[in-house]
């Protein structure tokens, strides 16, 4: 039996190429990209609500549907929203600057949004265990799960972005797609994570 390993992090320091720096006005900047992105830090919910709107058939006219679709409330959809165009991922229009967000999650997600995995539990595959990267190679055993009693898998416990993520990646599969690459860079491999690297760089092509 293969046991999930976390990948070695890296020191990061203010001072080294590849951190992601807090600025004095509450933004953070980006080294590699060189882009500031304005207002508070966003969390792991935000980053959640951006994948969905990142979406082509996405409903982004109504604050109802994203609701409804992501299993989060009403006022939590519209703050979310709110963040993302305040720091410059989302504009008025609600469209998603895909290369911005592309930005983040390649350079930010494994800092930012770290997640250590869990002990075994029941749930929803997730990461190299879920599609497109399950395709692609042996995905890890046990394999890294969101948990959800209802799920059909038994693995390793990985905190979603959002607790309502299992549920709503259970009724699009893009959406749960795009967060398993999310999870494949937070907690992957050197391997894992270039494949989860190529594969946002195709669907968040602007």
């Amino acid at each position: 039996m293969v046991h999930l390993k976390r990948a070695p992090r890296s020191v990061v320091t203010p001072s080294s190429p590849s951190a992601v720096s807090a600025c004095a006005s509450g933004g953070f900047r980006i080294p590699e990209s060189g882009m500031y992105y304005r207002g508070a830090m966003l969390g792991p919910t935000d980053i959640y609500v951006c994948l969905y709107l990142s979406k082509p058939a996405a409903d982004t006219r109504r604050f109802e549907r994203v609701a409804e679709d992501l299993g989060i409330g009403l006022g939590t959809a519209h703050r979310s929203v709110g963040r993302l165009q305040a720091s410059g991922l989302v504009l008025p229009s609600r469209t998603v600057q895909r290369r911005a967000l592309l930005d983040v999650l390649l350079h930010a997600a494994r800092h930012v949004y770290y997640v250590e995995p869990g002990g075994l539990t029941r749930g929803v595959r997730t990461a190299d265990a879920a599609e497109p990267l399950s395709s692609m190679m042996t995905p890890s055993d046990p394999p890294p799960v969101w948990p959800d009693p209802k799920g059909d898998t038994r693995g390793y416990s990985i905190a979603p972005l959002h607790k309502s993520v299992p549920r709503a990646a259970g009724r699009d599969a893009e959406l749960h797609a795009l967060l398993a690459l999310v999870d494949a860079l937070r907690i992957g491999q050197a391997r894992v994570r270039s494949l989860a690297d190529a594969e946002l760089r195709k669907r968040l092509a602007p």
